[in-house]
């Protein structure tokens, strides 16, 4: 269903049947889908409804489906906290520790601010329980996650020096609101947001297990390509466990034009950048993403759960705001939603980029890798075009932001890259040069002396490698729980953990780098590995035997 009311003569005549043209391939009575708005200057554009809510009992999307935000949340977290410091019952530049005084003695201070600007530098408690073999579709409960936490005191970076999206600084954040409050999480955004917005059906959603009304169920695909219901057993709060509907999601962007709740100077403090790095101002303000798309800037935030992806944005330029709602995690919102604004502009759907780069993208697809350090980038291409991966992506599209200048199309990744003639890659982030050297596009031998044993005593994690059925295995165990999985040697010294073909319903093609490609990196150093990927740095165990 869409909306049929007149258009205004400025925008495309065709644009309704040009956006339903991009969730057609949703728009199906035995597939999951999503809820769109489009809005201009306040006034409603677009209206769409794309597949079902509910697949056995034949239930459509519709306006009040109530389907997971996700990361949404930290926005309405970060309102919350600075609504708190208002009244003098915190302040965003307290230590951390300061309310919460279990957590490790980190190395440097580690601020309010810096939780809720993602450049504090934990490590991410979600990837953690990941790493450390506790699925986060297995049961879990608050308490493991702040033992999970508890217990790494290491760190990625300094405060305020760098950026990596961390989960950890958003659980902490509601931790301390509700602390500092007496009341809990959903009590205090009724209260203060969503009761005096009128948003009926927007809430915390701690399992995904609760019935609520109207509950959209949330979708992934099998293992044999079909649709399977998807669903996480950790428990879930300020860091991305809100339910809302597309009404609810309209008026919330609304009102960060035009606050009704917070002040116009909360609301700039949260779109501001919440860091300066290198000189160069942070895309991650406190809640919310701030970046530019052909020339507009761009202020949201998107969410990822199981089986659900949502985007609200605003290009406050253009005087657009977009919100998508998906239950299913094949649909990429931060993309659909820069799709749609080129429709409203005018422009032909599709991130900047001229024939003739994106052919020189696609010849330099491999995998590489920083010369000074462990971080690892792939080129793919997906569906004929040039698509950026890493190992917590599948694949995003590649804008070109200069005459030789690319960068993913993500908000909260700050990378530039310029292929180079000898086939490495040079990058910038923020504005730091770094060469990426171009890794085997194929298995090498594993490293001599590979196979031991390697512990960790600050973190609890233990590794055995060894040989079995012709492959090198990592068997990781820590508190949590263990884990198996494969490696595979790209370089002499670093090694890619990919699923093992014994465990796995799906394994990897040989050299491919796609979703499933590779999980993390093990780099040898002489005395142990140290573990590296997107959002945990520097990991070392230590060889024990």
């Amino acid at each position: 269903m869409t909306d049929d009311s007149p258009l205004p003569p400025d925008l495309p005549h065709d644009l309704r049947s040009r956006i339903d043209a991009l969730f057609a391939r949703w728009a199906r009575p035995d597939s999951p889908g999503a809820a769109v708005r489009v809005t201009r200057h306040g006034r409603e554009i677009h209206r769409g409804f794309y597949g079902m809510a509910d697949l056995a009992h034949g239930v459509k999307i519709d306006e009040r489906t109530v389907i997971r935000i996700g990361s949404q949340t930290k926005q309405f977290t970060v309102l919350l906290a600075l609504m708190l410091e208002a009244e003098g019952r915190l302040s965003m530049e307290d230590d951390v520790r300061r309310h919460l005084p279990w957590l490790p003695e980190y190395p440097e201070t580690v601020t309010l601010r810096h939780l809720a600007a993602n450049v504090g530098g934990l490590r991410d408690f979600l990837e953690i329980m990941v790493l450390g073999g506790l699925p986060i579709g297995a049961p879990s409960t608050r308490a493991w996650a702040r033992r999970i936490i508890g217990g790494h005191g290491g760190v990625n970076f300094r405060p305020g020096t760098d950026l990596i999206y961390c989960n950890t600084g958003f659980f902490l954040l509601s931790e301390i609101v509700e602390q500092v409050s007496g009341k809990t999480f959903n009590q205090l955004l009724e209260e203060r947001i969503t009761g005096p917005l009128g948003m009926r059906d927007t809430r915390l959603m701690r399992w995904d297990s609760e019935i609520l009304p109207r509950l959209a169920d949330h979708h992934t695909r099998g293992p044999d390509g079909g649709w399977h219901k998807a669903q996480w057993g950790v428990v879930l709060g300020g860091e991305g466990g809100m339910v809302s509907t597309l009404e609810d999601m309209t008026l919330w962007l609304a009102n960060l034009d035009a606050p009704k709740v917070g002040t116009p100077e909360m609301i700039a403090r949260m779109s501001a950048p919440g860091a300066v790095i290198d000189g160069i101002p942070s895309p991650y303000g406190l809640g919310l993403v701030t970046c530019r798309y052909r020339g507009l800037a761009s202020i949201g935030h998107g969410g990822g759960v199981a089986g659900g992806r949502s985007e609200s944005v605003r290009f406050p330029e253009a005087g657009i705001g977009i919100v998508i709602l998906g239950n299913t995690d094949d649909m990429g919102p931060f993309s659909l939603a820069r799709r749609i604004l080129d429709l409203v502009l005018g422009h032909e759907p599709g991130p900047p980029c001229t024939a003739a780069t994106a052919g020189r993208l696609k010849q330099a697809a491999g995998l590489y890798r920083a010369e000074d350090g462990d971080d690892v980038f792939g080129i793919a291409v997906k569906d004929g075009q040039p698509v950026f991966v890493s190992n917590m992506n599948s694949g995003m599209p590649i804008e070109q932001v200069g005459d030789d200048a690319f960068m993913p199309e993500r908000g909260i990744v700050p990378l530039e890259f310029t292929p180079r003639g000898d086939g490495d890659m040079d990058t910038r982030w923020f504005g730091r040069p770094r060469r990426f050297r171009r890794l085997a596009d194929a298995a090498l031998p594993a490293a001599p002396g590979l196979a031991g044993r390697y512990a960790d005593a600050a973190t609890g994690f233990e590794a055995e490698i060894g040989e079995e059925d012709g492959e090198t295995v990592l068997r990781l165990s820590t508190p949590y729980g263990t884990w198996q999985t494969a490696l595979e040697a790209r370089a002499p010294d670093l090694h890619l953990a990919v699923p093992w073909r014994a465990l796995s319903d799906t394994p990897p093609k040989p050299g491919a780098i796609d979703a499933g490609g590779w999980e993390f990196t093990i780099r040898t150093v002489a005395d142990g590995i140290v573990l590296n990927d997107d959002r945990t740095k520097h990991l070392h165990l230590a060889r024990t035997a």
